[in-house]
């Protein structure tokens, strides 16, 4: 009988690794066309993939920092109207060693490129999950999924995480985490300079509204037909500031002015955009804006998104100096936990979301 039960919980559980196999797109796309499951209404899909690259995203030359005075000011400025007018930017000389970044890509490359068994192994469609791999955004609960493999797992403080990440590749916690803390520092060095142009303390984001620290590495199979399918869906990000390298493949497309506009893959940049959190504390000065991911039939690609976004408990308002008679607060005041609820019971959408927490 124990024989018996053994091997029924065996068979059991070489279903379950095969149903998580079966979901990976990588396990079939070789295969087959777009499944019917994978194929967005008329109306949703890319009427255009290949949009025009835009040259009008900024491109912030972050050198200048280093120097105190007029380059920092000039910095500062740019930085500022990017985020007013398109809420993304390029940003050019930031520090971050080029090997670092050559190995980092490396590294989420190689675990894409693992057998698919092996990274079955960490799939789960719990949005829980410390450190997962899934496949869409909520396989389980969507109509038609995303063309998007995904790895996600916190990063800071790094030795409280560490320990949970991958396995393999042997070299992806060293990696990683020598990326992790490199672009952790870029950020708040973006968000002190964002401070010191809004007037604001150039720590304001340093503790609990910059607490958080969220590693997701995108892969995004070659489709056979991008114009049936999305990467991602047309979103806001729910946090406070997002760093992308996008390596250099294109599929970010940004919208602005009722027009997608694709953001070039330039070599060893980072890709900043804005997060929803941002919009609300400058009380409406910046903007946090949409953006969608489209996919290409010649070739895959590997990104790898940071996101910077506040504890679950902070309390998130409009800075109170930025705030007087004739700027009254556009947003009442909430719990960031709230705020990421709304935006998944919203599915991403902007305006549905932000309209919960408007005064």
């Amino acid at each position: 009988m124990l024989s018996l039960i053994n091997s029924t919980n065996h068979m059991s559980l070489r279903c379950i690794s095969r149903l998580k196999m079966e979901k990976l797109i990588s396990s079939w796309v070789n295969n087959q066309s777009v499944p019917e499951s994978y194929i967005f209404p008329l109306e949703k899909r890319p009427s255009d993939v290949a949009v025009p690259t835009s040259n009008k995203i900024p491109v912030v030359d972050l050198g200048g920092v280093h120097c105190r005075g007029c380059d920092q000011a000039q910095v500062i400025n740019q930085i500022l109207r990017a985020s007013e007018e398109f809420g993304f930017f390029q940003l050019v000389n930031h520090g971050v060693p080029e090997k670092t970044i050559h190995d980092v890509m490396s590294v989420a490359e190689e675990f894409f490129e693992m057998p698919v068994e092996e990274r079955a192994k960490l799939y789960s469609d719990d949005r829980n999950q410390i450190v997962r791999v899934n496949t869409s955004i909520d396989y389980n609960n969507e109509d038609v999924h995303f063309w998007r493999e995904n790895l996600r797992h916190p990063c800071h403080p790094l030795e409280k995480f560490v320990h949970l990440w991958p396995e393999k590749p042997s070299r992806y916690r060293d990696v990683i985490g020598t990326y992790s803390v490199e672009v952790r520092g870029l950020a708040l060095r973006i968000l002190e300079l964002i401070c010191e142009g809004l007037g604001l303390e150039r720590d304001y984001f340093s503790n609990g509204l910059g607490s958080t620290q969220l590693m997701s590495i995108n892969h995004y199979p070659k489709c056979p037909d991008p114009t049936l399918t999305l990467g991602l869906p047309k979103h806001c990000d729910p946090n406070v500031i997002t760093l992308l390298l996008q390596g250099e493949v294109c599929g970010l497309q940004v919208f602005k002015d009722g027009e997608w506009m694709a953001v070039e893959a330039l070599p060893n940049a980072f890709v900043v955009n804005l997060g929803q959190q941002m919009q609300i504390i400058s009380n409406g000065q910046l903007k946090s804006v949409e953006h969608r991911v489209v996919t290409n039939s010649t070739a895959s690609r590997t990104t790898i998104v940071t996101f910077i976004h506040p504890d679950n408990g902070s309390i998130i308002a409009p800075a109170s100096t930025l705030v007087d008679v004739r700027s009254p607060p556009l947003y009442r005041a909430f719990q960031f936990q709230d705020f990421l609820s709304a935006h998944f019971e919203k599915s991403g959408d902007k305006e549905s979301t932000l309209e919960l927490f408007k005064l």
